[in-house]
């Protein structure tokens, strides 16, 4: 079957924190790109017993986003409370849910400049450490290209559409 979605990975020579960003960043737009050209039936549909939907992921992962740059991060205290589940209200759209992930990748980016340094500790303590905002990337980059390979295998199966 014929890669139809492939992208290149990033080539970029700079200095540490412009490389995790931009790796990051290729991982986060293979994400949105998985859900291109679907529907909202196919981007809600559930093809695992877990329950696992592209939509569902993208929703997981802005909330992903949040919690570690938002709020481990920056410590900007959260009015609401970090749902990571994968489940869609029924009263959002997929648009909503793409442009709240855009919007925690915006924030996320704006917090991750103002840290400035791979070595900026974290201002919330994370599994009982102050840990770095170099954790907090690899970290992030790792969930997101988890998810990324889950979301490929789930548009195969939609449509069979493949690519990374």
């Amino acid at each position: 079957m014929a890669e139809t979605q492939r992208r290149t990975v990033p080539l970029i020579r700079a200095d540490e924190l412009e490389t995790a960003l931009a790796f990051l960043g290729f991982q986060r737009e293979v994400m949105v790109l998985k859900t291109v050209g679907l529907d909202e039936e196919q981007m809600r549909r559930v093809l695992v017993p877990t329950g696992t939907n592209l939509l569902g992921m993208i929703r997981h992962l802005a909330v992903s986003e949040r919690y570690w740059f938002g709020f481990h991060l920056t410590g900007v205290r959260q009015a609401e409370r970090f749902d990571f589940r994968m489940e869609i209200p029924a009263g959002l759209t997929s648009e909503d849910v793409i442009a709240d992930y855009r919007a925690a990748i915006a924030d996320s980016d704006r917090a991750i400049r103002a840290a400035g340094d791979p070595e900026a500790p974290l201002a919330e303590l994370a599994h009982g450490e102050r840990l770095t905002l170099r954790w907090v990337l690899a970290h992030m980059t790792t969930e997101t290209a988890r998810h990324a390979g889950h979301a490929d295998i789930l548009r195969e199966q939609i449509d069979g559409t493949t690519g990374r």
